[in-house]
């Protein structure tokens, strides 16, 4: 709502099998950085979609992801496309806990995303978030920020403290919208982007 009433678009695919999407689920394998790559596809797919229709703005594209999402959000950062500005990470992971080196697989998945990433990011994560204990979220970023060149190195991360019981939360929760939207807000300008305050 937040970004409707500003006068943006918003689409929200759900990954495949997940949610009541339909098709197959695409498993949390021990290769986090091809799942990323797998679901990022699907992005590619809607962005595909949502570009033909003529409402759309094809030149000014934001694709935000929220946990596995902010993953694949950051694993499609890694895609050419056009009209796209900028990515925006809350949250981001693939938690796997059969495999027992999964926080060193993470770290180096998104170390591996800096590489090849393309475009401006933001990333906010929390102190109490219940998938990434701290300091695993700052390592994430520091190897992304280590790898990432051209417009991928204008990567922002923002720790939001403590939030509520479980910082993972703070995308989703009504009460977390007064602490990401300032963040957001300042990131999509930055992006050349308007940004009023939607009243």
């Amino acid at each position: 709502m937040e970004f409707l009433r500003r006068g943006y678009v918003v689409v929200l695919p759900m990954r495949q099998g997940f949610a009541r999407s339909g098709g197959p689920y695409i498993g949390g394998s021990c290769n986090i950085e091809i799942n990323g790559q797998q679901q990022a596809e699907d992005v590619v797919a809607a962005l595909d979609y949502m570009v033909s229709q003529p409402y759309v703005d094809k030149e000014r594209i934001v694709v935000i992801g929220q946990s596995h999402g902010g993953l694949t959000t950051m694993a499609f950062s890694t895609v050419s496309y056009p009209g796209v500005l900028g990515v925006v990470n809350f949250a981001g992971g693939l938690r796997n806990l059969s495999c027992p080196d999964w926080e060193d697989r993470l770290i180096d998945t998104f170390g591996n995303y800096g590489k090849d990433a393309r475009y401006p990011s933001l990333w906010i994560y929390g102190d109490n978030d219940s998938y990434w204990p701290a300091p695993l979220p700052d390592r994430m970023f520091n190897a992304y920020k280590a790898n990432a060149k051209g417009p991928a190195a204008r990567a922002r991360m923002v720790d939001v403290g403590e939030f509520g019981a479980d910082s993972h939360r703070l995308f989703s929760a009504r009460e977390g919208i007064p602490i990401w939207l300032p963040e957001v807000g300042a990131f999509f300008r930055s992006l050349g982007l308007p940004f009023d305050n939607g009243s």
